[in-house]
């Protein structure tokens, strides 16, 4: 994989702009003025990003949410290190929703993946629609994905909120969007694996399936 320009504008704004931003804040309006200055960068970014593609986007709506977050616990007289938290308890939010969607006849994923195939193909949706109700197999992967993904966005959540509160805070922005993007990384590649491995078992059970006698 080659470094892209886009990819490192990407990794500029997400990372050092946010610690840049706190540098310069923090001494003029303390630490909650210099975290509020350090979402400003990604939060300008992901509005850019909204407006190129018409849609919102996972990254948005996290970063979003994260700031709704940090105006909330400024309110209610939230302190620094509670802000750091912000983007961290809305994946950790997603990730419970995930783990308690298992019991349910169509987990949480399953939603997500039919508006992403629905986009793609006209009648996407229906046809996964289908395949959960009628491959016993489908709806076992789709709730193992769901199980993958809730047990790393809480798992990532807990992680960020232990280096939060024993961490100083510089060292905290400079590690932990780290931290984010590594958890969320190995989650797609093991994503993408477990979307191959089912493809090819689908494939090999056709082809044995197709064989006479």
């Amino acid at each position: 994989m080659k470094l892209r320009p886009a990819f490192l504008l990407e990794l500029v704004v997400n990372f050092l702009l946010p610690w840049l931003a706190y540098r310069f804040a923090a001494p003029h309006w303390g630490e909650t003025g210099g975290l509020i200055a350090s979402a400003v960068p990604p939060v300008i970014w992901s509005l850019v990003e909204l407006a190129r593609f018409r849609r919102v986007d996972a990254l948005s709506v996290i970063v979003l949410a994260g700031i709704v977050l940090s105006i909330c616990a400024m309110a209610l007289g939230g302190s620094p290190r509670m802000l750091l938290l912000r983007e961290s308890l809305v994946s950790g939010a997603i990730g419970v929703a995930f783990l308690l969607s298992l019991p349910l006849r169509r987990p949480l994923i399953f939603y997500l993946a039919r508006a992403t195939v629905a986009r793609e193909q006209a009648d996407g949706a229906a046809r996964l629609t289908a395949l959960i109700d009628e491959r016993p197999s489908f709806a076992t992967a789709m709730r193992m994905m769901t199980a993958v993904w809730g047990v790393g966005l809480t798992g990532e959540t807990l992680l960020r909120s232990w280096m939060a509160w024993t961490w100083p805070i510089e060292r905290f922005l400079v590690i932990s969007p780290f931290i984010g993007y590594g958890i969320y990384g190995a989650l797609m590649v093991w994503t993408l694996w477990y979307r191959k491995t089912l493809r090819e078992r689908a494939v090999a059970t056709a082809q044995a399936n197709s064989m006479p006698g």
